[in-house]
């Protein structure tokens, strides 16, 4: 996978599924600016990239703004010559219950995840429409996003808002031969080692250096963040341009491809519904198998 004289900027790389991008593009040939707000954290991904025969830059900057947006996207440009991949990657976490979610809560993860990747993927595009040459925008969604999360109100709002503007953004540049996906990573990261059933075995994997289950790389779909970063790669290439509009998941071992939401059962009453037909006929109609909601609790075999 060559991805020399390309120019790719992510957002959020300092650490984590952000710093595995940005080194996995930066190893296929790709010029990386390094964007997060910790300057120590992007200093580091730039040095190790530089250090290992790499091109990158870093740019210090929260992610939200038109401002920054424009920054990163200037910058890649005025250093490296152009831009050709935008990674929106950049996200924090506010997590509370419904209840006691603040507006503060709310609009600070808004802010960072949506907002942010609407002002990224807008002023790359118009660099990339300008350009003339195409290009790949890759948004960062998640499994909440898809099925919702307790005590995720903002975060999993943010990350389905995420997937459906790959959607009409796809339909928008396609004319452009710019395409836009949206990956839907499941790692071991921070976050992760938060959740009781993944937390003794990450734990453990990190101690000893063994790899992570069968298990939990297959069934859960959980492995390191380098394991998430052969997707970013694959479609930031031109391997990719045939692809775009999707959800695409991976973790560990795993490979899928997120459906859309779609109409799954439809009923008619000629001259139209009232309340009592709908109640009289739900769950013997279009109710008759709901949709389940939540992302599933892990759970590890017996013995494991």
């Amino acid at each position: 996978m060559d991805l020399s004289g390309k120019v790719a900027v992510v957002t959020g790389a300092g650490r984590g599924l952000g710093r595995a991008y940005a080194e996995a593009l930066a190893a296929a040939g790709a010029a990386v600016v390094v964007n997060d707000v910790d300057a120590e954290a992007a200093a580091q991904v730039v040095e190790t990239i530089n250090g290992g025969g790499g091109r990158a830059v870093a740019v210090v900057a929260p992610v939200g703004s038109a401002e920054v947006a424009e920054r990163l996207v200037a910058t890649a440009v005025k250093e490296f010559g152009r831009l050709d991949v935008m990674i929106t990657n950049a996200g924090i976490l506010r997590d509370r219950v419904l209840w006691k979610m603040s507006d503060e809560d709310f609009d600070a993860v808004i802010d960072v995840h949506l907002r942010g990747t609407f002002t990224c993927a807008r002023a790359a595009a118009v660099r990339m429409r300008e350009q003339g040459s195409g290009g790949r925008l890759v948004l960062v969604a998640s499994p909440a996003g898809q099925r919702g999360n307790f005590g995720q109100t903002n975060y999993a709002a943010a990350k389905a808002g995420i997937a459906a503007m790959a959607r009409t953004w796809a339909l928008e540049l396609a004319r452009a031969n710019v395409t836009v996906n949206a990956v839907v990573p499941v790692a071991a990261t921070e976050m992760t080692k938060t959740i009781p059933a993944f937390a003794p075995v990450i734990e453990e994997a990190e101690r000893t250096g063994r790899p992570f289950p069968d298990w939990l790389r297959k069934d859960e779909g959980l492995g390191t963040v380098e394991d998430a970063a052969a997707l970013v790669v694959f479609l930031a290439s031109d391997a990719s341009a045939g692809v775009t509009g999707q959800a695409i998941g991976i973790g560990g071992d795993r490979l899928a491809l997120w459906a859309h939401p779609k109409e799954k059962a439809v009923a008619f009453a000629d001259g139209g519904w009232t309340a009592d037909d709908i109640a009289a006929a739900w769950e013997s109609g279009v109710g008759a198998d709901p949709e389940t909601y939540g992302i599933p609790a892990p759970k590890a075999p017996e013995g494991a």
